[in-house]
C-alpha cells in the first residue's frame, strides 16, 4: 500500500521528469560556455561513402610463438611456417637428414628451437609441436624437448604428457611430471605409469594396489607385470635371476630395470636413451660413450665432452681410452705451448676424433687457442689450419693458408664466399662453386615455397637437396647452396661446403 501511494506522489511532484526526462540533466539543454571546441585534429577517416579496405588476420596466426631461442638470436621470423602445410613441415622435420653435416646439424635445432608459430589449420600447432618434440627426442635432445612442451603446457593433451614424461624419465626430472599424473590420472592410461608415479610419490600402498588389480584383470603384459613386481617388491626377488632384456625397451621400461639393479645399456637403444647415461647413476666410460654419441649428432655441447675426457686417468687402453689419452697429451702439449709437442700431439688426437666423428666439435673447442701457433711439420701446419676452416673462425683461418697448393686456395677463397676465383679441385667443388655464383641456378620448386612466403618449408626441402647433393648429386648441392645464401644464410652455406671439403678429405 505504501509502495503505490509513493509511486502516485512521486508521478504528482515530477512532471516535468515524466514528460521530457533529458532535461533533469541541466547541460544538455544548456550548455556550458568555455568549452574548448572541437578536439577531433585528425582528417577525416573518408572522403568517400565506399565500404573501407579491411585486412583480416587468422586468430590462429595470433597466437603467440612457440620456441627456447628467440628470433633475434636466431635470426629466423616467427612467421617460419606461414602458408605451408602441417602434415607436410611435419613430414620433413621427422626425414630432414643431418647426420653427415654438422652444419645442417646446427641448422635443423635452430629451426626447431626458434620462436615461431604454427602454420595456420585445424590442430596444426599440436602437430607442429608434436613433430618438433619428436625429432628433439630422436636426436637426443632431451633437455631442450623437455624445455619446450614444458613451455607448451604438458598437460594440455595426453600426447603432450606422453612425450613429457618420458623426457623426464631420461633426465632424471620424472617427479615432476608424476606430480601431474597424480593430480590428473586422465593423462596416462598407462597402468605402468600410475604405478610408478605412486610409488615415487611414497603412496606405496596405492601403487600396491592397483599392481594387484592390473593383475587380476590382466591389463597389463605379463613381462611388464614382472617387473613392476620386482619395482614394488625388491625383497621377494633377492636370489631371483635377472629379468630378460627387452629388444625396444621404453624410457619407463628403462627407468624400472634401472631401479631393480638391473641396468641395460643404452649403446643400442635409440639415442635419446643416452641422456640418462649422463647423470652420476652411470659410469665414468658409460658416460663418455653417451657423451661422445650425443656430440657427434650436436645435441650436447664439446665443453661437455672435454670436460669428462679430462675428468680422470684412463682406466685401460684401447677404444674410448685411447681418445681419453690422446686428448689428454694433446691439451698438456698446448698448455705447454711448445710448437714441436704440439706438432706431435695434434696429429694423434685428430685422428681419434677422426675415429668417433668428432672433428667439428674438436675445431669448436680448440681453434681459437691454435690460431697462434707456428708450428715445425708442415703436414702438423696444414692440418691445424684445416681445423681451424671447421671452426667458427674460418674466415680468420683463410687469410694465412699454409702452402700455395690449389686445394688450399680453393678452400681459403670458399672459406670467404668467393671459391669461383680459383680453380675447383673436384667435381663436388665445382657444384660448391656454381652455387656460390652471382646468379645461382635455384630449384623451380623452392623458388615457388620462397615467392609464397614459406621460408620454413624451403629451408627444409634445401636441407634435403643438400643431403642429396653429398651424396654426390652435384646439381642438388648447387640448388641447396644457392637457397641458403638467397634467404641469408650464409655462414651455413660456408661452414656446410667446408665441412663437406675437408671431411671428405680427412
Amino acid at each position: 500500500m505504501w509502495t503505490r501511494t509513493a509511486l502516485i506522489a512521486l508521478s504528482l511532484t515530477t512532471p516535468a521528469l515524466a514528460q521530457d526526462p533529458l532535461s533533469a540533466i541541466d547541460w544538455l539543454t544548456e550548455p556550458p560556455e568555455n568549452l574548448p571546441g572541437t578536439v577531433l585534429l585528425e582528417p577525416p577517416v573518408t572522403g568517400t561513402g565506399l565500404r573501407p579496405e579491411i585486412e583480416v588476420t587468422p586468430l590462429e596466426e595470433l597466437k603467440p610463438p612457440l620456441g627456447l631461442v628467440s628470433t633475434s638470436v636466431t635470426g629466423l621470423p616467427v612467421d617460419l611456417w606461414r602458408g605451408s602445410d602441417p602434415a607436410r613441415i611435419s613430414e620433413l622435420i621427422a626425414d630432414v637428414p643431418v647426420r653427415e653435416n654438422p652444419a645442417m646439424q646446427r641448422l635443423l635445432f635452430t629451426l626447431l628451437l626458434s620462436e615461431s608459430r604454427s602454420p595456420t589449420g585445424p590442430r596444426a600447432d599440436e602437430a607442429l609441436l608434436l613433430a618438433r618434440l619428436d625429432r628433439l627426442m630422436q636426436l637426443g635432445a632431451t633437455d631442450p624437448a623437455q624445455a619446450l612442451v614444458q613451455l607448451a603446457g604438458p598437460t594440455d593433451s595426453t600426447d603432450r604428457f606422453r612425450r613429457w614424461f618420458d623426457a623426464t624419465l631420461l633426465t632424471g626430472d620424472e617427479d615432476r611430471s608424476c606430480s601431474a599424473l597424480t593430480a590428473e590420472p586422465h593423462l596416462s592410461r598407462d597402468y605402468s605409469a600410475q604405478i610408478f608415479c605412486k610409488a615415487r610419490r611414497g603412496d606405496w600402498e596405492s601403487a600396491a594396489l592397483t599392481l594387484e588389480a592390473a593383475h587380476a584383470l590382466e591389463l597389463l603384459p605379463r613381462d611388464r607385470l614382472a617387473l613392476l613386481d620386482r619395482f614394488l617388491s625388491p625383497d621377494l626377488f633377492e636370489d631371483a635371476p635377472p629379468l630378460p632384456q627387452p629388444a625396444h625397451p621404453d624410457p619407463l621400461t628403462f627407468r624400472l630395470f634401472e631401479t631393480i639393479g638391473e641396468r641395460l645399456p643404452t649403446a643400442s637403444l635409440p639415442r635419446a636413451f643416452a641422456t640418462a647415461d649422463l647423470r652420476d647413476v652411470a659410469g665414468w666410460k658409460a658416460q663418455l660413450e653417451a657423451a661422445e654419441r650425443l656430440t657427434r649428432i650436436g645435441a650436447l655441447t664439446p665443453n661437455h665432452l672435454l670436460g669428462l675426457y679430462t675428468e680422470r686417468q684412463p682406466a685401460a687402453s684401447g677404444g674410448i681410452w685411447d681418445r681419453v689419452a690422446a686428448m689428454q697429451r694433446f691439451e698438456t702439449a698446448l698448455s705447454t705451448g711448445n710448437p714441436a709437442a704440439i706438432s706431435k700431439a695434434l696429429p694423434a688426437v685428430w685422428a681419434a676424433m677422426q675415429n668417433a666423428g668428432l672433428e667439428v666439435p674438436f675445431a669448436e673447442l680448440f681453434a681459437d687457442k691454435l690460431a697462434g701457433q707456428d708450428l715445425p711439420d708442415p703436414a702438423a701446419a696444414d692440418l691445424l689450419w684445416r681445423i681451424r676452416l671447421l671452426s667458427s673462425y674460418y674466415e680468420d683461418a683463410a687469410q694465412t693458408p699454409p702452402n700455395g697448393s690449389g686445394e688450399a686456395g680453393y678452400l681459403a677463397a670458399l672459406a670467404q664466399g668467393e671459391p669461383a676465383r680459383t680453380p675447383a679441385p673436384s667435381h663436388m667443388a665445382e657444384a660448391i662453386s656454381d652455387g656460390f655464383a652471382e646468379t645461382p641456378p635455384m630449384p623451380e620448386d623452392v623458388r615457388t615455397l620462397l615467392a609464397d612466403g614459406r621460408l620454413g618449408e624451403a629451408i627444409l626441402e634445401s636441407m634435403q637437396l643438400f643431403a642429396s647433393g653429398a651424396r654426390g648429386n652435384h646439381s642438388d648441392l648447387t640448388g641447396a647452396l644457392a637457397v641458403f645464401r638467397q634467404i641469408g644464410l650464409e655462414d651455413t652455406a660456408r661452414r656446410a661446403a667446408l665441412q663437406l671439403m675437408i671431411l671428405d678429405k680427412a
